[in-house]
């Protein structure tokens, strides 16, 4: 016959809801779902769709370091990325098409857990090939995405 050993109860761990200034590189990885449209325009017509995949930057911790992948007309654009969530809350971010030259920079701000950011790209300094600066919006995707 098996006897019945009490046990203590485990605590209810509280669901933790990080501000922006508490995010922490960690925090960001993973898949994000990316909307971006023009500066004057509205996020329901989005010029560009796509993805970010963000995992620990193996050079810089407390960074994160990741692939971009999005729609654009005519062809779909790659690009690593590279950024992080400053002490002050904001998100900034590197693009770069061949690894090398910085061509685009994001800066936005996290809301909702940590899991939404927004915020603006544009060209980086010297780079206007790289497009018109536009609004974005980062979501992170669901489990299992």
């Amino acid at each position: 016959m098996a006897t019945a050993r009490a046990q203590s109860p485990q605590p209810l761990r509280a669901a933790t809801c990080p501000t922006a200034t508490e995010l922490r590189a960690q925090d960001l990885h993973g898949l994000w779902r990316l909307v971006l449209w023009p500066e004057d325009g509205s996020e329901s017509a989005p010029a560009s769709t796509g993805a970010m995949l963000f995992g620990p930057h193996p050079e810089y911790p407390g960074s994160v370091r990741g692939r971009l992948r999005r729609s654009s007309p005519g062809a779909d654009l790659e690009a690593e990325v590279a950024g992080d969530v400053g002490d002050d809350g904001e998100f900034n971010l590197d693009e770069s098409a061949d690894g090398r030259a910085m061509d685009a920079v994001w800066t936005g701000q996290p809301s909702d857990c940590g899991r939404t950011i927004r915020g603006q790209r544009r060209p980086a300094e010297g780079r206007p090939d790289a497009g018109p600066a536009m609004q974005f919006l980062l979501q992170r995707a669901p489990a299992g995405h």
